[in-house]
């Protein structure tokens, strides 16, 4: 009889303590979280450097916002499989911000990068960083850090050719300023949509095992 009481009593209070669906996500962000964050950040940027040689060419320095999402999906998704705490993306933008400042691009990236990071951190947390539509919106969000190195363009297109023209030649800035006509800024938030869907497909394709891990669906 002792025994029959004991299963019988031990069954809730082991039930009782079966951990939440989402015990992994939400707290204060540890040492183990930051080096993740500098890993996964670093792999993200070299990416992005890896994407942006290809400006060399000037069709491919109009197409820079469709390109980087695409080149930076894998390594994205992989790090969105780790992300399971806020601030973690955020911290993320700033530092692409700072490195693309201290890299010579516009100073507006160090303020943009970052606020559209946060708004992509409250995106995945949102989705309790485990929803896939979640993923997909918090990707986009954070790739539109890609107008802080075009603002200086929007701005003053002739001041900034004129700027490279001594390193990328009279030719590179006389086809780059005939692409970039008025209309083409519309088209970076659109560029950014087919690369987030593209990236975040093919990271996720890639990377299937490690999604089934986290449990992103």
């Amino acid at each position: 009889m002792r025994l029959s009481h004991h299963r019988i009593q031990g069954e809730p209070v082991s039930a009782t303590h079966q951990p939440p669906a989402t015990a992994t996500t939400g707290g204060r962000l540890t040492v183990k979280d930051l080096i993740t964050v500098g890993v996964f950040s670093a792999f993200y940027i070299v990416a992005f450097y890896v994407a942006g040689m290809l400006g060399i060419i000037p069709i491919f320095m109009v197409l820079l916002a469709l390109m980087c999402p695409i080149v930076g999906g894998i390594p994205f998704m992989l790090y969105l499989t780790r992300v399971k705490k806020f601030g973690m993306v955020t911290i993320t933008g700033l530092l692409v911000g700072l490195v693309m400042t201290g890299g010579g691009h516009s100073w507006q990236s160090l303020i943009i990068a970052p606020l559209v990071a946060f708004l992509a951190d409250l995106i995945f947390r949102a989705g309790n960083y485990s929803s896939w539509k979640h993923t997909l919106a918090g990707y986009f969000v954070f790739s539109l850090w890609i107008f802080g190195p075009y603002l200086p363009m929007m701005l003053n297109l002739d001041a900034y050719l004129a700027a490279i023209e001594p390193a990328y030649g009279t030719e590179y800035v006389t086809t780059v300023k005939s692409l970039m006509q008025s209309w083409f800024w519309f088209t970076i938030p659109v560029q950014v949509a087919v690369g987030t869907l593209i990236g975040a497909y093919l990271g996720r394709g890639v990377l299937r095992k490690h999604f089934e891990r986290a449990g992103i669906a």
